[in-house]
């Protein structure tokens, strides 16, 4: 049998990059990267209707990029592999790494004024010393499929009102989705100017799950 054309190997590797080659398909390789999610689910936090959400889900399964389970009438999606999530992490780091359009774009996104960031072997030595409050302000469901240890759950939007329950002078570390999430970095401002000390972690759960770092799950 004649091996296989290199151009043929490259056809199918296209394919991977045509999936990934949609503004609307990367924003929702983003949420799965959080955890599996249903159509409907995913159609609400994109703001696509669920027909256009559906299709570009197809592309992303015919491409081998995401699984599906089904329970009952629906359907849950959720990516192929944590290979699937360095590469879409990957990507981000080279776009923000060489494109100015890029980087100016995610500094319009994550908003004016700079916040302070803890790195990675920081906030793992200050969990275990103790010394901190570490804030996931992700939605609940995102914080229940995996969250850092020793984080507790306050969306953002409920950041405010659960202030009063928290000790004056204890530091604040927020976190969210990843390096693109502007809830911990807008979580940072409203602690900031309420007088509490707060920082955000560097860059987010997908980066921190990615370097090897301990996440646990909430049962559900």
């Amino acid at each position: 049998m004649d091996p296989t054309p290199l151009s043929e190997v490259f056809d199918e590797l296209a394919v991977v990059g045509k999936a990934f080659g949609s503004a609307r398909r990367l924003e929702l390789i983003d949420l799965l990267t959080q955890g599996e999610r249903t159509v409907d689910a995913l159609s609400r936090q994109t703001g696509m209707g669920v027909s256009t959400t559906s299709a570009h889900l197809q592309i992303l399964k015919l491409s081998n990029l995401v699984r599906t389970r089904r329970e009952g009438t629906r359907i849950h999606y959720r990516l192929a592999g944590e290979d699937v999530a360095a590469l879409y992490a990957a990507m981000r780091q080279v776009a923000l790494a060489n494109s100015p359009d890029v980087e100016k774009a995610l500094a319009a996104h994550l908003g004016m004024g700079e916040v302070e960031e803890v790195s990675h072997p920081e906030l793992l030595r200050r969990l275990q010393a103790g010394d901190v409050l570490l804030v996931d302000v992700r939605p609940a469901e995102e914080y229940a499929a995996g969250h850092i240890p020793g984080a507790v759950s306050i969306p953002f939007g409920s950041l405010q009102e659960a202030l009063g329950g928290w000790p004056p002078g204890e530091e604040i570390i927020t976190y969210c989705r990843g390096a693109y999430c502007v809830m911990a970095s807008d979580a940072v401002r409203l602690l900031t100017d309420r007088g509490r000390t707060a920082r955000r972690l560097k860059d987010g759960l997908l980066e921190w799950r990615l370097a090897g770092h301990p996440v646990e799950r909430t049962p559900v």
